[in-house]
């Protein structure tokens, strides 16, 4: 019996752009492929565990400050009914990023390497500048999420904290320096921390299990009501994370995975199942701060409740916990400093993969922070923690709209077969993306509609 032949790779004629005198530089080339893979006779469980950890750093996007604004906001006014455009949401990232992980594993390239070798550089151009955007906003959310945090904790004014939030650069420069995994674990780690803050959280509200169960049913009035639709676009912004298809789509690179067929085959099927489960967990957090918002505020005459602060010097009054807005604040703090580790990596990845433009991790994260913090700054100083949380808002609808030139790239490249080869995706899985890349580009139109009218 012949052994079977590994599926042909991709021609290097389908990427338009890429030129054989340009030698192809890896993103992170200090990760890549530094995770050890163990070898065919090893146990399936000791295989899948090699390739855990990518699928959690992306989660942080998903359960970064900018959601909290949204699903107390949501939770508050509306009770449980968004906790359907919350699944939905997640369903449609668990999707998108295993076909960010299947781009990156196939082709050996990242979403912005592969856009940068399809499309023309007039276009890319726009496209690094709207992922310059995305980035910025993202930051610009957990700039507010720590300085919110060290306010509640420590009692630092909002201007210390957002400036202290600028130190957190040497913490990727430290981890970095140690190996990918070790970054891995401390952002697992945050994550635990969170999930405890919520869990308990969610047990001292008591919420309605029946009227928690309704909530994950779509309902027409999520449509119909204006208020209430744009609130759920904005969760969909704050959950879908463009900046995350980009750098999940590097970082699964980072594993030693043989590159032959059958090993990007069974690397695409532990990375998709990495990914899926660490969204399911994201699924947890953002569901939780809904459903403690609504327990908590949705009937009980604060339904007014849009900030953070607010939230945070009511939950233990109303809950009748103690500790409950202390660990509120912890797993804020916990989430912002989570998100600045993958904001830092997405940033580097963006402008290596458009631009091949290389600078040192301190230099590109005080950048970024810095482009976040000076809005922070601003609205602080003329606004107060009012306009503070204006801003965070409006940083999950500048997010929202910035998903499209993420989204259509993507499913663009993973449904060609010229690009991917053998592992382009099937037709079924082709017309439920662009059902989703539509889906998406639909809502963001009629995001701006209302916004300009």
């Amino acid at each position: 019996m012949t052994a079977r032949k590994p599926p042909p790779a991709p021609a290097r004629s389908a990427w338009r752009f890429a030129t054989a005198a340009e030698p192809e530089r890896n993103t992170l080339p200090e990760a890549f492929s530094s995770v050890r893979v163990p070898g065919p006779g090893a146990s399936w469980l000791r295989r899948f565990l090699a390739f855990v950890g990518p699928g959690y750093m992306v989660s942080v996007g998903y359960m970064d400050p900018g959601n909290w604004a949204t699903d107390l906001q949501g939770g508050a006014q509306f009770g449980y009914t968004l906790l359907a455009v919350i699944m939905l949401s997640n369903f449609m990232a668990i999707l998108l990023q295993a076909l960010s992980a299947r781009l990156g594993i196939a082709t050996g390239r990242d979403l912005a390497q592969a856009c940068r070798d399809h499309f023309p550089p007039a276009l890319n151009i726009v496209l690094w500048l709207a992922c310059e955007l995305a980035i910025i906003a993202c930051d610009l959310a957990e700039v507010i999420g720590t300085a919110v945090a060290l306010q509640l904790l420590f009692g630092l004014p909002l201007l210390a904290g957002a400036l202290i939030s600028a130190l957190d650069a040497f913490i990727v420069l430290l981890l970095m320096n140690r190996g990918f995994r070790y970054l891995e674990a401390f952002v697992i780690g945050l994550l635990s921390v969170i999930a405890v803050c919520f869990a308990v959280q969610v047990v001292a509200a008591q919420p309605p299990v029946a009227a928690v169960l309704r909530g994950f049913l779509p309902s027409a009035q999520i449509i119909t009501n204006s208020q209430m639709l744009y609130i759920a676009i904005g969760i969909i912004g704050a959950t879908v994370m463009p900046h995350n298809l980009y750098l999940h789509s590097s970082i699964v690179q980072t594993r030693a995975y043989d590159r032959s067929g059958p090993g990007r085959r069974e690397a695409i099927r532990w990375a998709t199942w990495d990914s899926t489960i660490a969204l399911m967990f994201a699924l947890f957090i953002n569901a939780a701060i809904l459903i403690v918002a609504a327990a908590a505020f949705h009937g009980t005459g604060h339904e007014a409740i849009a900030e953070i602060g607010d939230a945070y010097r009511l939950l233990s009054p109303v809950l009748g916990l103690g500790i409950a807005s202390t660990l509120f604040a912890l797993a804020l703090l916990a989430a912002g400093t989570n998100s600045t580790v993958t904001g830092t990596l997405a940033g580097q990845i963006i402008m290596e993969g458009f631009l091949r433009l290389q600078i040192p991790h301190w230099a590109r994260r005080l950048l970024t922070r810095g482009l976040a913090i000076v809005p922070v700054l601003v609205m602080t100083v003329l606004y107060g923690s009012r306009g503070v949380n204006e801003l965070l808002l409006a940083s999950q609808v500048i997010l929202s709209l910035q998903l499209p030139f993420a989204v259509v790239p993507l499913v663009l490249f993973v449904s060609d077969r010229d690009k991917m080869g053998a592992f382009v995706i099937s037709r079924p899985m082709a017309v439920l993306s662009w059902l989703v890349a539509l889906v998406i580009v639909l809502l963001n139109f009629k995001l701006l509609y209302d916004t300009l009218a």
